[in-house]
């Protein structure tokens, strides 16, 4: 899962610790000292993880449990830098899209929270969180009644097939492909050329609709995890009958709570009640606000004052996916009425330097900018203390199998750097190879990391070339395996609770490709094979390979540095009801919000 770059009645439990969840003290919409401890933090964010559930058909059934004290009416004002990423739920893979995709789009199944640090898989589209059979190999799925898309046509197995497909399609190259190579192999494409889009479709040995409500999933492996990867907004239902391909991704059609009424690419989305939307048969999302108003290209810094001061339309007022500028975090937690207001909670990605292996071939390059990073100038940037931790290693500390003292380039230590180690390595490292080409998103927290890159590594001596990427299209333009750049900082956060969503999607050799996450473009047989080996065992026996992976990766690979564990520090006008931190989206829970007047 990417952050946007400005930045789960009765139940089977599954074998998992739940990752990204709120620390206790701030799950809630009022203050704490979250961001003052960060061996605290770490402890709670990984102490609280709970086992994830899968729920039956008693726990799939809404409406959802209404928030205490909300009233209906109002709209409510969302602020953000940079416009969203996609709005084709195919090409979702950003926590901005994310985000906007709770109140616009269903999925078969979704995560459910209960506020306390529990989460569960239930049934969305369908009646449940699924039925596996052939020792997991087979899933299905039974569609609820009355579900409609935003122009009341009822959504069938057909839909969801055509979901599937088009995920083969040329066209869809930014979402989550976990689904389609475990259907179809690494070369899921060939399978499917035109996406479904013409006369042929996958086999009925592969996915089968033998009637309008029936959806059956065939893996020639155990897929445990199937019904947290299909509540992943990427997996979201886009109806046949209205699907317009590439164009999708500027007027979606909404199966959610909320319909689109107005886009402005990149300046403003305006969206108003789906009256399609039946709430009895959605057990998460509420529909309490009239309109969300989500309004782009404003900075954090004036995000941040504005909801401060708390006048007049910034009283209806969220952060989206930003969150209060570093410098004045002391504004806020200082002051009692404000910092009230605040949500905050440890995030689960991981922000690395990456490395273009294609064009940063010398190992000794990439070891040199590994210990020269000055990981507590990139965190001033980010707030502090309230903006982050150390990244001494590839896994966060809400993943399963997070090892706090695995630290092999000393970054808890130095945080701020080994420029002398640097040196040392760069002696014998050609002139013409100390020149890199860094990207940067041209938004605020960008021209911070910015001036922290350059700064360390011009001290060790190379010579940094800056060049500005748009920040709404970054990781896009990044993702392209000719990109023109030689490191960018990417952030990268579980899918789902399971070192596996990690190593997998970032460093498998066979997702090396236009619009992969692989932005390093690692093709390195041991780490293949250990991602095999992994993939094919239980959880227990998996996390002593991952941990192979991951030290193999840092220590003799080096695909990336790791720089730093994001926290979320958000604010609110004084007029929103219903704020907490969601578990699973790591940022404020927008699908809870109300207006209280």
């Amino acid at each position: 899962m990417k952050p946007i770059s400005s930045r789960r009645a009765r139940a089977v439990v599954v074998a998992l610790a739940a990752g990204s969840l709120a620390l206790t003290a701030c799950s809630k919409n009022e203050g704490g000292d979250s961001g003052t401890d960060s061996k605290k933090d770490q402890s709670e964010a990984s102490v609280q993880s709970k086992a994830v559930t899968y729920a039956d058909a008693a726990g799939s059934t809404g409406p959802a449990e209404e928030v205490p004290g909300a009233k209906p009416g109002g709209t409510i004002n969302v602020y953000q830098e940079a416009g969203v990423s996609h709005l084709d739920p195919g090409q979702i893979y950003v926590s901005d899209a994310g985000q906007v995709a709770n109140l616009l789009f269903r999925r078969l199944t979704q995560f459910k929270e209960d506020g306390k640090g529990g989460v569960s898989v239930v049934g969305d589209l369908a009646t449940d969180s699924g039925k596996s059979s052939d020792g997991g190999k087979t899933w299905t799925f039974t569609l609820k009644d009355g579900v409609k898309d935003q122009n009341g046509n009822p959504i069938t197995s057909a839909d969801v097939r055509h979901t599937v497909e088009r995920q083969y399609a040329s066209f869809i190259f930014d979402g989550p492909t976990y689904l389609q190579t475990w259907l179809s192999g690494a070369d899921y494409r060939k399978a499917l050329p035109d996406g479904g889009f013409g006369k042929k479709h996958l086999p009925a040995s592969v996915l089968d609709t033998p009637d309008d409500k029936t959806v059956v999933f065939h893996f020639d492996t155990a897929r445990p995890d199937l019904p947290q990867t299909l509540a992943m907004a990427g997996y979201a239902i886009v109806p046949e009958k209205t699907d317009t391909k590439a164009a999708y991704d500027k007027a979606p059609v909404a199966t959610g709570p909320y319909k689109i009424v107005s886009n402005k690419v990149g300046k403003e989305l305006v969206l108003a009640k789906n009256t399609n939307w039946d709430p009895k048969t959605d057990s998460v999302r509420h529909q309490y606000a009239d309109k969300f108003d989500f309004q782009f290209g404003i900075t954090e810094s004036t995000q941040t004052k504005r909801l401060i001061a708390d006048q007049g339309a910034d009283k209806n007022a969220i952060q989206f996916t930003g969150g209060v500028e570093s410098t004045q975090i002391q504004d806020v937690i200082g002051n009692p009425a404000v910092s009230k207001r605040t949500v905050k909670g440890y995030q689960p990605y991981v922000m690395q330097l990456t490395f273009n292996l294609d064009r940063v071939k010398d190992i000794k390059v990439r070891q040199a900018i590994t210990y020269a990073v000055n990981s507590k100038s990139l965190i001033a940037g980010e707030g502090g203390a309230y903006g982050g931790d150390v990244a001494p290693n590839y896994f966060a500390p809400t993943l399963p199998g997070y090892e706090p003292n695995y630290d092999p380039y000393g970054r808890l230590k130095m945080p701020q750097g080994n420029i002398a180690k640097a040196k040392e390595i760069l002696k014998t490292v050609p002139a013409a190879e100390k020149k890199v080409v860094f990207a940067y998103a041209n938004s605020e927290a960008g021209q911070k990391r910015k001036v922290a890159i350059e700064d360390a590594l011009t001290k060790v001596g190379f010579d940094v070339v800056s060049k500005e990427v748009d920040a709404a299209s970054y990781y896009e333009q990044i993702g392209k395996l000719k990109n023109p750049y030689d490191i960018y900082i990417t952030g990268w956060g579980q899918d789902w609770p399971s070192p596996g969503t990690v190593i997998t999607p970032i460093y498998d050799g066979s997702q090396v490709a236009d619009g992969s996450s692989n932005y390093s473009h690692v093709k390195d047989p041991k780490v293949d094979e250990l991602i095999k080996k992994a993939l094919s065992q239980d959880p227990t026996a998996a996390a002593a390979t991952w941990k192979e992976a991951q030290h193999y990766l840092l220590e003799k690979v080096i695909p990336a540095a790791p720089l730093w564990y994001t926290k979320q520090f958000q604010l609110s006008g004084s007029n929103i009801g219903g704020a907490r931190y969601g578990s699973v989206s790591s940022l404020i829970d927008i699908t809870r919000l109300y207006v209280k007047s």
